[in-house]
Order: structure tokens, then C-alpha cells, then sequence
């Protein structure tokens, strides 16, 4: 099992012009810098949901949105945004990006809104997808060597992993000591050293002969992702409604329409490149007839989907359940945050000994045992169950999404490469977004319909506040504070109950789906031979 090279040698300039070895690795320290900052911000918003709810008065729905937005924009530009960096250069993408996702992170921390706060958020989706797949490729073009650029890349995709881990443990300490939107305004200074050491350090690399862009693919993604995310979004939330079925339909329609024209870009493409003036395919659908790679792509994509879904409702119960302040409850996941880089390490000597289908596999079922702990344990008693399925968990998530990974690009063919590099970034934040758009909604839909107020709530508490406590764990708990104590307990307890019920329902949905991509994994990635 190898990695390919991202271009042909005319493309890769890094790996003629001699450089440095500590350079190499210098480099590759700064691209970490944008790594991290993508995964944390992915996750760190989370713990600071429940003062978002308090300060900009925002519905359950436009919570999930808040959220979502983020990696929704960036899991349907990652392809664009891969494929535009190929013509203006990586690196130039790379800086235009992290200042951008520096200027918006900064705009959107003093949002007044919860329409502005989500506006921003998609802004920061934007030139979010602009960093992703040009660190990966600016990664195989530094390290041309095998061993080292597996490593390397064994660096990166650690990284990612550990800053999804590591976004709740900033999130919850900046919430606590200054406000939430420090969670959004630190982006500025963690982006700081790439702008300014990057230029000297990293070398720039592009695609000699690029086709031009196609402008109708890039909406097609866009049409694609939204309105079927709004469908499942709406559908767990509502329940079945002719409205969710339509979004739903209407973004399937436009997936066929998108795959049928990047079939038909592909072959007029091959016959014209030569020109150097054809139109390429923002996507190689011929990658995803390779069962390998195909069966890697569900694994990657489920692995980011269980953490995701997890972190969720985790980042709620020790907050609001457990009383625990946001930088106590992000500290409580530091051995998870440990756990994940720790696996994604370890796993690349394993590969040696043993067949790289059966790691993943060996990942993913780890991951779906942790959803069993938290599907027929009790924790209601406090947070050490929830806390030891999570690193139960994130064991299998470091494991799975690093060999994955690795045979997704180890899948393609040289000359497909990079689209693989953009495919396999692209699961990432798919399976971010689905992981809390799905299991969230599925969360709060659960809540909204088990919600058992005692009587007497309505004519104590202030207007709207019984509807928010009917929508949201934060509403209900900021209405507890609003009443005597009997009856504040009564709502609290009436509050638990409804959400462990939806945890339970949550958790045995997503046990279910780990322990079929488990099966998957082991049978079709069975044949894939050990790395040398």
C-alpha cells in the first residue's frame, strides 16, 4: 500500500528543487496551523451552543443551522476550491483562504444574530474549503519520498482528528473566560504563522496544463448537499411532511444531473486536453466504480459521522445536565483528544503486520462500541459512562480515518490523484455535517416529543419561556432558573428524562450503522495487502 504522488513531476516542483530536511518539516508545521484551525472549527462552537441560546435568543433549528452552515459550504466547494487551486497555485489558494477565514472569523464574533452568526458561518465555510485540499497536496509534493510522505500524511489527518478533539476544549475554556464569540475571534491568531512564515518556507505547486473551470459544477454541488440536508433535517425534526420529501427529491435530481455532467466534461476533456483549453470535471466519477476506494470513502465519511453525532450531545449533557462549567467538561475530553491522535499514530507500522481492511474495520468497531456503552448503559448518574464511551471511541476514529484516508488516495490511479486528495477531504466535513445534522436532529426531535412539563410551568414562567424550554435542553434548564426550587427541579428532571431518552434512541440508530460499515470494511477492504 502506497500513496501516489498529487501531480506529475512537471507540476511538482518540490520534489526537483532540492530542499532542506528541516524544512520539509518546518513546512509542514505551518500547514498544520490551517488544519487545525478547520477541525477545531468544526467542532468548538458546539460547547459554546448553550450560551449562543442564551445570548442571541436562537430556536433549536437555528441552532443545528449555526452548526451546520459551517460544513455544509465547505463539503460542497472542497472539489471546486481543490480543482481552482490547481490553476492559480496551492499555495497562493492556501493564503487567500487563511486570510479570509481570518477577516470573517473576526466580522462574525460580534454577530448580533442568529441569522448573522449563521450567515458568517457559511462565509467561513467559504474560505474554509480553500485551506483543505491545498494542505494535503502541498504535503505529497514536500515529501516525494514514500515512507516519508506517509508519515507525513499520518501527521495530517492526526491533526485533523486531533483538532476536531480539541475544538470542545477551547470552545468551553474561551466561553467561560471571555464570551462565545472568542470562539470564532481566536481563528486570528492561530493563523497568524502560516501568513507570515509560510511564503518563505512552503513551495508552491500547480497543474502545468489545467482545463478551464466549470462554474455550473460548483452549483450543481451546492444544489446537490443543501436541499437533501435540509430534507433529513426537516424530516427528524417534523416528521414526515411533503415539503422534507421534496427538498430531498430536489437534491438527488441535481446529484444526477451533477454526475452526468462530470461523465460528460470527462470525455470531452480526454479528447481536447491536449489544448490545454477544455473544460475539466470538477469530479472524477470513475474513482467511485473502484470498490476500495468506494468502501474507504463510507468508512472515512462514518468515522467523522459517529464523532461528530457524539460530540453533540456530550458537550449538552455535561454542561447543562451536569452543571459543569465549558472549560471543565472540554478539559473531561482531553484523554479522548489524546486517545485519537495516539490511535491515527500508531496504526501506520500496524498496517505492516496487518491487512489495512481489517484496521478499519477493527476502528469502526471500536467506534460503534462506544455508541453500545452509551445505548444500553445508564448515565444518568453522572458523566464517567458518557466519558468512557467517548474515548472508547475516538480510539476507533483515530484507527479508521487514518488507514482509511490512506487507501482512498492508495486506491486511485497516479494521473487521478489529486481528485482523490479532494474526494477523501471532502468525507471529512460530509461526515461532520451528517454526524450533527442527522444524529442532532434526530436528538432534538426525540427532546421536543418526549418533553413533559409539570403543571403549573405556564403561569410562573416569563412569555416564551416555556417554548423555548419545549425546543431546546438550554431553554429548559434557563427556565428551571426561573422558577421555585420544587418546581425548577421538577422541569430539570422532566428536561433529563426527555434527553437521555433521545440519547438512548440516538446512540442505537448510530450502533446500527457503525456495526454495518464494520461488516463492510472487513469484507471488501479484506483483500488489500499489508504496506511494505
Amino acid at each position: 500500500m502506497s500513496i501516489t504522488s498529487t501531480t506529475t513531476a512537471t507540476s511538482n516542483p518540490a520534489a526537483t528543487r532540492p530542499q532542506a530536511p528541516w524544512r520539509d518539516w518546518v513546512a509542514l508545521a505551518l500547514l498544520m496551523f490551517p488544519v487545525l484551525l478547520v477541525a477545531v472549527d468544526n467542532t468548538a462552537l458546539t460547547f459554546a451552543l448553550p450560551a449562543i441560546a442564551r445570548s442571541l435568543s436562537a430556536s433549536g433549528v437555528q441552532l443545528l443551522w449555526i452548526i451546520d452552515a459551517y460544513p455544509l459550504v465547505l463539503a460542497g466547494l472542497l472539489v471546486a476550491m481543490g480543482s481552482l487551486g490547481d490553476r492559480i497555485g496551492r499555495r497562493r489558494l492556501l493564503f487567500v483562504g487563511s486570510a479570509g477565514f481570518a477577516a470573517v472569523s473576526a466580522a462574525t464574533a460580534f454577530a448580533p444574530s442568529a441569522e448573522w452568526l449563521i450567515a458568517g458561518r457559511a462565509g467561513l465555510g467559504l474560505f474554509g474549503a480553500m485551506l483543505m485540499p491545498s494542505t494535503l497536496s502541498l504535503i505529497r509534493n514536500i515529501f516525494p519520498q514514500p515512507n516519508r510522505r506517509r508519515l507525513a500524511v499520518a501527521i495530517w489527518a492526526a491533526g485533523f482528528s486531533g483538532g476536531a478533539a480539541l475544538g470542545p476544549i477551547a470552545g468551553g475554556w474561551l466561553v467561560e473566560h471571555f464570551w462565545w464569540g472568542a470562539v470564532l475571534l481566536v481563528a486570528v491568531p492561530i493563523i497568524l504563522p502560516l501568513l507570515l512564515l509560510g511564503p518563505g518556507l512552503i513551495p508552491e505547486s500547480r497543474d502545468p496544463k489545467p482545463g478551464r473551470v466549470d462554474a455550473p459544477s460548483i452549483i450543481l454541488s451546492l444544489l446537490v448537499m443543501v436541499p437533501v440536508v435540509y430534507g433529513i433535517k426537516a424530516l427528524a425534526t417534523h416528521g414526515p411532511a411533503p415539503e422534507a420529501f421534496a427538498s430531498i427529491g430536489v437534491g438527488l435530481l441535481m446529484g444526477y444531473v451533477f454526475i452526468r455532467r462530470q461523465r460528460n466534461l470527462a470525455e470531452g476533456h480526454s479528447t481536447a486536453r491536449a489544448t490545454g483549453h477544455s473544460t475539466a470535471p470538477m469530479l472524477d466519477v470513475s474513482l467511485f466504480g473502484n470498490r476500495i476506494f468506494s468502501t474507504a470513502i463510507i468508512a472515512n465519511v462514518l468515522a467523522l459521522f459517529s464523532f461528530n453525532g457524539f460530540i453533540l450531545f456530550l458537550a449538552q449533557h455535561l454542561q447543562l445536565l451536569e452543571g459543569q462549567s465549558p472549560s471543565a467538561s472540554g478539559v473531561a475530553m482531553v484523554p479522548a483528544l489524546i486517545a485519537t491522535v495516539v490511535a491515527g499514530l500508531l496504526v501506520v507500522p500496524l498496517v505492516r503486520k496487518v491487512r489495512p481492511g481489517f484496521v478499519v474495520a477493527g476502528g469502526l468497531l471500536l467506534s460503534a462500541a462506544g455508541y453500545f456503552m452509551v445505548a444500553f448503559g445508564d448515565h444518568s448518574h453522572g458523566p464517567s459512562l458518557l466519558l468512557a464511551a467517548l474515548m472508547v471511541l475516538c480510539l476507533g476514529v483515530g484507527a479508521a480515518e487514518t488507514i482509511s484516508n490512506d487507501l482512498i488516495l492508495g486506491a486511485a490511479p497516479a494521473d487521478k490523484s489529486g481528485a482523490a486528495a479532494a474526494i477523501s477531504e471532502t468525507g471529512y466535513e460530509v461526515g461532520s455535517l451528517l454526524g450533527t445534522a442527522i444524529l442532532g436532529s434526530i436528538l432534538t426531535a426525540s427532546y421536543q416529543g418526549n418533553l413533559r412539563l409539570p403543571a403549573g410551568v405556564s403561569e410562573l414562567a416569563p412569555a416564551g419561556a416555556t417554548s423555548q424550554a419545549g425546543e431546546t435542553l438550554a431553554g429548559a434548564v434557563e427556565l428551571a432558573g426561573m422558577l421555585p426550587a420544587p418546581l425548577a427541579e421538577s422541569v430539570t428532571s422532566a428536561a433529563r428524562t426527555a434527553f437521555d431518552s433521545g440519547v438512548h434512541i440516538t446512540a442505537a440508530i448510530a450502533l446500527v450503522l457503525m456495526s454495518g460499515a464494520c461488516v463492510l470494511a472487513a469484507i471488501v477492504l479484506r483483500t488489500v495487502p499489508k504496506a511494505k
